[in-house]
This record gives C-alpha cells, sequence and structure tokens, in this order.
C-alpha cells in the first residue's frame, strides 16, 4: 500500500506537468511573433530535437550555397533555432499530419551489461524479458532530459530501439542497429483491422500502437497483444492507471485505476443486498467487532503524515 501511494504521487506530479503545457504566442510591440511555453520532457525532447535537427540542416545548406561569398551571415545559435522553426513549421504544413508515428518521433537507448546474463536482450516481438534496467527512469535528449518510468514504458510502446552494450566500467562496447520495437509489416496489419482508438467510447484515428502485455515484461510484438490508442488514452493506460486487458475469446477489457471495469455502455443499476446487518459472533463471547472493514487508506494517511512530521521534529499525533 505504501508503495502504491509512492507511485500514485508520482502520477499526480506527471499529471501536473502534463496540465502545466501552455504556448502562447504574440505580437510584441516592434511587431515581432513573441513565443513562449512550458512542456513536458518528453515533448520538449521531441521538439529540441527537431530544432536540432532543422538547424543542422540549415547551417549545412547556407554552408554550401555561401561559399566565396562575402555577405554571408554570421549567424548566433539563437538566430539558427529561430529559423529551424520555421523549417520545421513549412515543413509540417506541406506533409501529411496523420502520416507519422510514435517510432519516427522517439528513439529509445536499451542500455545493457555485457557481463550480466541478459548481455543479448531479446527482439521487442520475443517472449523472453527484457533488462529489469529498463523499468528506470528513460534518458532523453542526450541525458538532458529525464521521463519517468511509466512515461519510458508508454514511449518505448512504438519507438525506434537501440541496444547499447557496456562493460564493467562503463565503456561502450558495441552498438546494435536500430530497429523498431513494431515492424513496418505489423503496423500494416494492425491499420487493417481497425484504424481509431480502442478505448470506450473513443474515435479519434490519431493512434499509437500500445502493447497489452509490454515487450520489455516478455509481451510478444504481434497483432494478438497489439492494440491502437490514441495519444490521450495512450497516457491514459500508462501514466494514469487505468489498464487494457485482452481475454481468451480476444475481446478487449479496460479497466479503471480501482480496477472497476469500463463499459462503452455504463451497466444497468444493480439492487444489492443491504449487508450491514451481518454481525460477526464467536463462540462464548460477545461480539467487540461492528463489522466494519478495516480502513486501510486512513492507515496509509496516519503513517504518512506521521512520517513527515517526524522528519520536521513534529510530535507524533495518533
Amino acid at each position: 500500500a505504501w508503495r502504491r501511494v509512492d507511485r500514485i504521487e508520482a502520477a499526480k506530479h506527471v499529471e501536473t506537468q502534463h496540465l502545466k503545457r501552455q504556448l502562447s504566442t504574440w505580437v510584441d510591440d516592434d511587431g515581432m511573433v513573441v513565443i513562449r511555453g512550458r512542456l513536458t520532457p518528453e515533448v520538449g525532447a521531441v521538439v529540441q530535437r527537431a530544432l536540432e535537427a532543422a538547424a543542422d540542416r540549415l547551417f549545412r545548406e547556407t554552408t554550401t550555397a555561401s561559399r566565396g561569398d562575402a555577405m554571408a551571415e554570421d549567424l548566433t545559435p539563437a538566430q539558427r533555432r529561430a529559423d529551424a522553426l520555421v523549417l520545421i513549421a513549412e515543413s509540417a504544413l506541406a506533409a501529411d499530419f496523420d502520416g507519422g508515428t510514435a517510432g519516427d518521433r522517439y528513439q529509445v537507448v536499451l542500455h545493457v551489461n555485457a557481463d550480466e546474463p541478459a548481455n543479448n536482450p531479446p527482439e521487442p516481438h520475443a517472449t523472453s524479458t527484457a533488462p529489469e534496467t529498463f523499468d528506470g527512469a528513460l534518458e532523453v535528449d542526450h541525458g538532458a532530459l529525464y521521463v519517468s518510468a511509466e512515461t519510458s514504458r508508454r514511449v518505448a510502446c512504438d519507438a525506434s530501439l537501440v541496444r547499447m552494450h557496456h562493460d564493467a566500467e562503463g565503456d561502450v562496447l558495441d552498438v546494435d542497429r536500430k530497429t523498431r520495437t513494431i515492424p513496418p509489416s505489423i503496423r500494416r496489419a494492425l491499420a487493417a483491422r481497425g484504424t481509431s482508438c480502442r478505448f470506450p467510447g473513443c474515435t479519434s484515428r490519431r493512434c499509437d500502437a500500445h502493447h497489452v502485455e509490454h515487450w520489455a515484461d516478455g509481451g510478444a510484438t504481434s497483432l494478438d497483444n497489439l492494440v491502437l490508442l490514441c495519444r490521450r488514452h495512450h497516457r491514459a493506460v500508462h501514466e494514469g492507471g487505468f489498464a487494457v486487458t485482452r481475454g481468451l475469446d480476444s475481446v478487449l477489457t479496460f479497466l479503471r485505476p480501482d480496477g472497476a471495469p469500463l463499459h462503452a455502455a455504463p451497466p444497468a443499476p444493480v439492487d444489492l443486498p443491504d449487508l450491514h446487518d451481518a454481525t460477526p459472533h464467536v463462540a462464548g463471547k460477545p461480539p467487540t467487532w461492528d463489522g466494519t472493514r478495516f480502513d486501510l487508506p486512513w492507515a496509509i494517511d496516519v503513517i504518512r503524515f506521521n512520517t513527515a512530521a517526524l522528519a520536521h521534529g513534529t510530535p507524533l499525533n495518533i
């Protein structure tokens, strides 16, 4: 229960970050357009990666075009990033917005110790278990940003994957080729099976592929273990505490964070018998328990409150 509360608090922190995302644009007094925003770590990494790629392309193009030109402009890094943002916007307007997948936006680097039994981690489509180190926070953007463990699992559901082997001192021994956690052939078959989100009540067509049993836990990358989820509900399944399972009849079941099933249409109310009259009896002794269930949330709240109080030198209050 204590670990569950810790996970809930971590999820609340991630949700707070998600709710604080914003982007504002306005025209300043001198006519310049000002852009200001706050992004979650994983989304910010994508934006930074795109800016770096666009800036690098502009640098190479301008360097080639300006050879021998005495009037060539010497750009500052900030100016080059501004030009890169324009290139990204122009490319986006000229492209098909629905054509990209998460595998094109994220790259997961899986670090593996060569002296451990898992020195040859399985491909995502295999059925064996991947190294436990994957369950930690994911390093993105060359180590500049970190995301939570559950966010890393969401990103890795449908991403490019690179395995990097290290020796005992942490030096890189080998780097495998980049692969896709979901091969193109399986993705085409998944798209042919359905084009919209499978979350109850959702019809969004901008979807990621989700592993019902994550490939890091031994789940196979097959049609039977994949389902399309829009990016909002993909977050809900990973960071939001919702769950999805597939039964023997291939029927998907979505569960709320409290474990209750989530139906496309709410079920009709059912009248339950009144169980408050049931009183336990012990032979030869009068009952001393009124039937009230043990209040685990209350107990955890009391323990955590007093733990925090002790840390600040406040007497216990039980």
